[in-house]
């Protein structure tokens, strides 16, 4: 009796072992995030000449993005005409996009309401694969547009790191009024 009573507190241990080492941390993509435009592929044609800068925060709970746009230096324009920067230049003066996109990691869907002119609501999702290497980032916004008609787009990133930690890359796929876009996005950590 003494011998099983052994045998089973051993393998109770084993067991408890075995399963500490499989409970994989999640990756934490924390930090400040450069796009390297170089070895990006398929970008938005506004994003060809700005500055794009993320700053990603990361608990256990939830994960938020910063974007900061900057576009450069405008160069000598003639009196009164727009800088490239300026209020009819698209980005600029180190905008960001309408604030930090805040995700929950407990998998759940969140909607929120819309901010902005367009108003309609939001609806996030989040959800880990590869092991805890991939997340995967969804937003489906609904609205009405400047011309009344009913918009829907949705956006789905996939984030991971490279081993050392040093390159973000952002698997991306769009749909809305404009169309499909895919690219892949490539940071470098600052």
């Amino acid at each position: 009796m003494k011998k099983a009573f052994w045998i089973f507190g051993l393998l109770s241990v084993f067991a408890l072992v075995a399963l500490a080492s499989s409970a994989v941390k999640p990756a934490n993509f924390a930090g400040t995030w450069n796009l390297d435009k170089e070895k990006s592929q398929g970008l938005d044609q506004r994003m060809q000449n700005v500055s794009v800068t993320w700053t990603i925060t990361q608990d256990d709970k939830q994960i938020s993005i910063d974007s900061k746009v900057t576009a450069p230096p405008a160069e000598a324009a003639p009196a009164g005409a727009p800088s490239a920067g300026g209020p009819s230049g698209g980005y600029g003066g180190g905008r960001g996009m309408g604030g930090p996109r805040v995700y929950t990691l407990d998998g759940k869907e969140v909607t929120a309401e819309a901010g902005g002119q367009m108003g309609g609501s939001n609806t996030t999702k989040s959800s880990w694969a590869n092991e805890g290497k991939t997340l995967e980032l969804s937003s489906v916004r609904t609205g009405t547009g400047r011309d009344g008609t009913e918009f829907k787009s949705t956006s789905i990133d996939k984030l991971s790191l490279s081993g050392d930690g040093k390159v973000l890359t952002v698997v991306r796929h769009n749909e809305g009024p404009r169309g499909t876009q895919d690219s892949t996005l490539v940071f470098n950590k600052q």
